[in-house]
């Protein structure tokens, strides 16, 4: 009885592993500057074989990207894939709108937050998961004024500074 469960033990470990690591292909550090990130949201996305490939590549900009509800779907617009050069005329629009593929009740609240005045729906992060899919991470953001900016600098670079002195203190 005993072996049955390590067995089982070891295919779930297995299974787990590989699972739970990711590998993040772009990340849209622009959209956390512009914006203050209330909610995010997991989504599958809509993808020909050859962009797969040009992200295995890493050929891709999420800065000019946004997402937008149409026609009840959830759609990633200006998003730049790269062409992959071996593709040749099965080849993809680098900027086409892609579909993303969320749950229906999560579709229904990121519809109420993209049509309340004030919020965005931008991507955050797209990363293949340990299973070789693409997810793309999508924040509900508010954007930020100038002073908010700062402000936010300010406390970024304290932190940095009590950290630095933290460092030094257990050092010396």
């Amino acid at each position: 009885m005993a072996s049955k469960k390590s067995k089982s033990n070891k295919k779930m470990k297995k299974a787990a592993g590989p699972q739970s690591q990711s590998r993040t292909i772009s990340e849209n550090r622009k959209a956390r500057h512009r914006f203050e990130i209330l909610q995010q949201v997991e989504c599958g996305i809509v993808l020909i074989g050859p962009e797969v490939k040009s992200l295995r590549d890493g050929n891709i900009s999420l800065n000019e990207a946004y997402v937008r509800v149409e026609k009840g779907e959830l759609w990633l617009i200006g998003a730049d894939i790269a062409e992959y050069r071996q593709a040749s005329f099965w080849n993809h629009k680098p900027k086409r709108s892609r579909k993303l593929l969320v749950h229906k009740k999560e579709l229904e609240k990121l519809k109420e937050k993209a049509f309340t005045k004030g919020l965005t729906l931008v991507p955050l992060r797209m990363y293949f998961t340990g299973r070789g899919l693409v997810k793309v991470v999508v924040g509900v953001g508010r954007g930020k004024n100038v002073h908010d900016k700062r402000e936010t600098k300010k406390t970024a670079d304290a932190r940095r500074e009590i950290d630095r002195q933290m460092k030094s203190a257990s050092r010396g």
